[in-house]
């Protein structure tokens, strides 16, 4: 693993995806394990909250996304250390990952380059929770980063977690747009507490730390899929105690020349699942992460699921839905797994595999003309490393 200063080029070439019919069954290339104190190359002196220095390269595996030339690929970290309680610059890094089958290692890494993020007005953009536009603190507002794509202008949406928003950052880090989503998706309320975005304040909107976990992009940019962690406060997602009991989310479709938008019910398998990545696959059809919330021998359940959505149901006329039964004449998206990480034949699962599971990503293809496919994991800053996982699949 090398990890030093290198020349970054965006050339973006996604109509690869476009050629997928039908994803036949994933094989185990390798996997890579990346220290937890490395640091990145913002430049950032001194340490956060906490005394974790300000330039960690942590949190990093929460989003993935190939640059479409050479081995380059963005990855993004989360909000920082210390869920939303320090003064964190958000920020995202170029990495070149090599994958050979026939090499040794047969994943190898490099740390590129790292951006820091900042408003339009040149602000720099941070992951406190006190962030607010309305708060006193001069160096901008709260963003929690959490999935990045690559669109063919050169440019990259990032999904904030906060909002939910979706936002375009030209490649120097700079916010040049932000992506319009029904009003149905935003809490009326904004807090530094979390426990007061919950009703009876908000009945209505993402869940704290649950919103727009998952994006993907077209091959053409034209069209960006976004997919909620966990459910809609106004759609069941919680008891009288705030509990989550609910399971149904939603899949946003926005076409990015109209702003014409489509919604899906995705049903979890759990309560306590949530949705934490999508791949664009084919028109239609995408790879999702569905997780729980355990690690190590305490996880049951982490696997990609393949979705399609040609037949679903565009519920946008619902402004709510049950907890956990599909409405009348509803079809949601159909489901069936892709991977499952906790399958014994990859002999991942034990003591020391990781809870939050949260990027992935489709690469160059291998010499055999297999698709490979990326999967990471998000360390939160914790001093355990990160993991990223490489497999293989011809398309059928």
């Amino acid at each position: 693993m090398r990890l030093r200063p290198f020349s970054l080029a965006f050339v973006l070439g996604l109509s690869l995806a476009a050629r997928i019919a039908v994803a036949g069954e994933p094989r185990l290339i390798g996997e890579i394990e990346i220290a937890a104190a490395l640091p990145d190359l913002s430049g950032e002196a001194g340490t956060l909250e906490g005394g974790i220095p300000a330039n960690q390269w942590g949190g990093y595996g929460s989003g993935i996304a190939w640059l479409g030339r050479g081995h380059q690929y963005a990855v993004v970290s989360d909000r920082g250390p210390a869920d939303g309680k320090t003064a964190y610059r958000c920020r995202y890094h170029v990495m070149d990952i090599v994958v050979n089958e026939t090499a040794s290692p047969k994943i190898n890494i490099e740390l590129v380059r790292t951006q820091l993020l900042s408003t339009r007005d040149g602000l720099p953009l941070i992951g406190s929770l006190g962030a607010l536009p309305d708060a006193k603190d001069p160096r901008g507002i709260r963003l929690d980063p959490e999935a990045i794509r690559a669109i063919p202008n050169g440019r990259l949406l990032i999904s904030d977690e906060y909002g939910p928003a979706i936002l375009e950052f030209t490649t120097d880090g700079r916010q040049v747009g932000q992506i319009p989503i029904p009003a149905r998706f935003t809490p009326s309320h904004s807090s530094a507490d979390p426990a007061a975005e919950l009703p009876p304040t908000n009945l209505q909107g993402r869940q704290p730390n649950r919103g727009f976990e998952c994006l993907a992009v077209s091959p053409k940019g034209d069209q960006v899929f976004v997919l909620l962690q966990s459910p809609l406060i106004q759609d069941g997602a919680l008891d009288e105690m705030n509990k989550r009991v609910g399971t149904n989310c939603r899949l946003l479709e926005i076409n990015r020349l109209t702003g014409q938008t489509r919604e899906y019910l995705y049903p979890l398998d759990a309560p306590t699942n949530g949705c934490n990545e999508i791949e664009y696959l084919a028109p239609g059809r995408f790879l999702v992460i569905e997780r729980d919330s355990k690690a190590g021998l305490e996880a049951a359940a982490k696997r990609i699921v393949e979705i399609d959505i040609r037949s679903a149901t565009d519920i946008s006329n619902l402004n709510s839905l049950p907890s956990t039964a599909i409405p009348p004449g509803v079809t949601p998206v159909a489901k069936k797994t892709f991977l499952d990480l906790l399958d014994p034949r990859w002999n991942f699962a034990g003591e020391k595999f990781p809870e939050k599971i949260e990027g992935i990503a489709f690469g160059p293809n291998l010499a055999d003309g297999s698709r490979v496919l990326l999967i990471t994991s998000d360390n939160d800053f914790l001093p355990v490393p990160t993991r990223i996982y490489a497999f293989a699949f011809r398309d059928e």
